[in-house]
């Protein structure tokens, strides 16, 4: 059965953006540098050739992640990306938690579907990816899915940057304790250590 899977790049102090978020410096003040271990500042838009230079350790993880089977995201996620162009990887359903309909410039992408209820996303994009499993992504659908109990696993792509401001990942899960268990610690080039959890419901 398909697990629903958070695949986060954040700072050492919690973040997955910098300070100063807004249309024009979508990743805040300094929060491209959480996504260098996979598009270094050289990379000049050549994203496939940046890809291919990956070491073992990052490629693998890269690998992992495109290769799940339906995307989640929030609206705050996917519409500053310009909707990943209404393909986040190889052609596999996207669901936009959002109270609002699609815009107009991603109405007709058929793989995009913008839905309203968490608990239905879920159950779809886990119908839709078979036996793979679903891609999470941003902090706002995060927050959400946790609460909810409808996140499954963590891949955590700790960044070693101290941003001090930004958009937290986990926000406040509330006073009950979460217990996670570690599945896996694998350093990647960049200095990057990706970490797995998985969450004891």
């Amino acid at each position: 059965m398909a697990s629903t899977v958070l695949y986060m790049s954040v700072s050492l102090d919690g973040f997955v953006t910098g300070p100063n978020v807004s249309p024009e410096n979508g990743l805040g003040d300094g929060g491209e540098r959480l996504h260098e271990w996979i598009f270094p500042a050289d990379h000049a838009g050549d994203f496939d050739a940046a890809v291919q230079r990956l070491g073992p350790a990052n490629r693998q993880i890269w690998n992992e992640m495109m290769s799940t089977g339906a995307v989640i995201a929030g609206r705050a996620t996917f519409e500053p990306a310009g909707g990943w162009g209404g393909d986040h990887h190889d052609g596999v359903p996207i669901y936009i938690l959002s109270r609002n309909p699609a815009p107009a410039w991603a109405a007709d992408w058929p793989l995009v579907h913008y839905v309203n209820d968490l608990e239905f996303a879920v159950r779809a994009a886990k119908e839709a990816a078979g036996d793979k499993n679903v891609l999470v992504h941003g902090s706002g659908i995060t927050q959400r899915a946790l609460a909810a109990g409808l996140l499954d696993e963590l891949e955590l792509h700790l960044v070693p940057i101290l941003l001090g401001a930004g958009q937290p990942l986990f926000g406040h899960p509330g006073p009950d304790p979460r217990t996670l268990e570690r599945t896996r610690v694998l350093p990647g080039d960049s200095g990057v250590t990706h970490l797995h959890y998985r969450l004891n419901h």
